[in-house]
C-alpha cells in the first residue's frame, strides 16, 4: 500500500470514527436516556448542544473534503506517480485533517482558535493542489519521454 492510500483510508476512518465518536454517540445517549426519539434528529434544523453542532459541521467537511482527496489519490495511482514529495504531502493532509476537526469540535470558537482550523483547512488545500500538481507535472514527464 502506498502512502497515498494509506492517508486516504485514513481520512476514511476518521471520517467515520468521528460521525460514530461525536454524532452518534451524542444522539444515541439522548435516545438509550429517554430524552429523545430517533425520528426527532431531522437535517434541515439545527438542534443540540454547541460541540454537537460543531461535531456535526466537523463530519461533513470531512466528507465533502473526501472525495477530492480520493480523486487526487486516484490520480496518483492510475499515472503511478509516487515519491517522497507525494508522500509527505498526503500525510500532511491527513495530519491537518485531525487537527483541524479536533480544533473545532474541542474548544469554542474564538477569533484565534477560528483562525488555527482555518490555519489546518489551508495546510489541506495547499497539500492537495501541489499533489495534483506533483501528479501532473510527472504524467507530463512521463508522456514527453515516451
Amino acid at each position: 500500500m502506498t502512502v497515498p492510500i494509506a492517508a486516504l483510508l485514513g481520512f476514511a476512518v476518521w471520517t467515520l470514527l468521528l460521525l460514530v465518536a461525536t454524532v452518534g454517540v451524542y444522539r444515541w445517549s439522548l435516545v438509550f436516556a429517554g430524552r429523545a426519539t430517533v425520528r426527532e434528529w431531522r437535517g434541515d434544523r439545527p438542534e443540540g448542544a454547541e460541540w454537537y453542532l460543531r461535531a456535526l459541521r466537523a463530519h461533513c467537511n470531512c466528507a465533502e473534503n473526501l472525495p477530492v482527496f480520493a480523486s487526487i489519490v486516484f490520480a496518483s495511482a492510475w499515472t503511478s506517480t509516487s515519491g517522497a514529495v507525494l508522500d509527505l504531502l498526503a500525510m500532511t493532509v491527513i495530519a491537518a485533517r485531525i487537527c483541524q476537526s479536533v480544533t473545532h469540535i474541542a474548544f469554542v470558537q474564538t477569533e484565534g482558535i477560528a483562525i488555527m482550523r482555518f490555519s489546518f483547512f489551508l495546510a489541506q488545500v495547499i497539500s492537495m493542489l501541489t499533489m495534483a500538481g506533483v501528479v501532473v507535472a510527472k504524467s507530463s514527464w512521463n508522456a514527453a519521454i515516451l
